[in-house]
């Protein structure tokens, strides 16, 4: 049985991610007084009082630049939360976060294109199998349906 990863944003990526974002601003830590917000570096929703920044990301130009895909068009930034700081990143065994709504699961080829987009009731298993069951889906993003946020990226298993 093939296992799926839901992968955090890199440490070396949040490292410069802390000091500039993927639009060039540098971010603007707060307190996160309510919690609830979903992190990219941990895999979690934050806790009330946690120093947290909210930053622009460029996920599939980063896995291009990664892999020489050109996604062209597809090349989009958008906003994610992370903490202000270094934190342990995600805990172990921490399964497919944020799982509380329904998700869009995006496919994209090798080259970075978009293939296409299913709505998921529950992000799991079937539904990266049945994304991976085309030999041309190389990644997968999972994302909010309510804002199109990047949630986290699955990886087509090595063979």
């Amino acid at each position: 049985m093939t296992t799926y990863t839901a992968r955090p944003v890199e440490p070396r990526v949040l490292k410069e991610l802390r000091t500039a974002d993927d639009a060039g601003r540098p971010p603007a830590p707060f307190t996160d007084d309510e919690g609830g917000a979903p992190l990219r570096c941990c895999l979690r929703r934050s806790e009330p009082g946690e120093r947290i920044a909210l930053v622009s990301y460029a996920p599939l130009r980063r896995w291009a630049a990664e892999t020489g895909a050109r996604p062209g068009a597809y090349d989009e930034q958008g906003p994610v939360f992370l903490h202000a700081e270094e934190c342990a990143g995600p805990a172990a065994g921490h399964g497919y976060p944020f799982a509380d709504a329904h998700r869009t699961v995006r496919r994209y080829s090798a080259d970075g294109h978009i293939l296409g987009g299913r709505l998921v009731e529950t992000v799991g298993d079937d539904a990266f199998r049945n994304a991976f069951d085309d030999p041309s889906v190389a990644l997968v993003h999972v994302r909010a349906v309510e804002y199109g946020c990047f949630l986290y990226e699955v990886r087509r298993p090595s063979a």
